[in-house]
């Protein structure tokens, strides 16, 4: 499967942006990723910090979509909830995107080894949570790209040489 055929959403997990006291740049800055790797982004959703609002919205994407991005949420404060709202959804977890976010992030900042963010599958959706920092969404999702289209294409059972 080649990035152009990904149809992808993503979910930006933010109480500020949800309620429109901050402007969402999460969700562009992913977007503008996705893009620049030839895909596209067929929903973007703002979603508050709670874990009902979070799975639901995964759960709304699944099916239309075969990878969801989200952004916030994977950190260490009381409402960073994603990575729990993500395991509520996912069938399987695939721990390595999430291991390997962290290990290349640790280059950068000695703060990734706070990063909760999970991977997994759901029906023949790939669900991968990103941090909520628009550079460290975009940096994470750069180091697990690469793996997207081949998982997608063996989440979906498709005949891979």
């Amino acid at each position: 499967m080649e990035w152009r055929e990904i149809s992808t959403g993503v979910v930006v997990v933010s109480d500020r942006c949800f309620r429109g006291e901050r402007a969402d740049a999460g969700g562009p800055a992913v977007r503008k990723a996705v893009e620049e790797y030839g895909g596209t982004v067929a929903r973007l959703e703002i979603v508050p910090d709670e874990v009902r609002a979070i799975a639901e919205a995964l759960k709304r994407l699944c099916g239309r979509c075969d990878l969801i991005l989200t952004t916030g949420g994977t950190g260490a404060s009381p409402r960073d909830v994603t990575p729990e709202a993500t395991r509520e959804v996912v069938e399987r977890e695939l721990p390595g995107f999430g291991e390997a976010m962290r290990a290349r992030s640790l280059a950068i900042t000695p703060h990734a080894i706070i990063s909760r963010g999970v991977a997994g599958i759901a029906g023949e959706t790939l669900i991968i949570n990103l941090p909520g920092s628009p550079r460290g969404a975009v940096e994470c999702f750069g180091f697990v790209s690469a793996a997207v289209p081949h998982a997608v294409d063996l989440i979906k059972g498709k005949q891979v040489e």
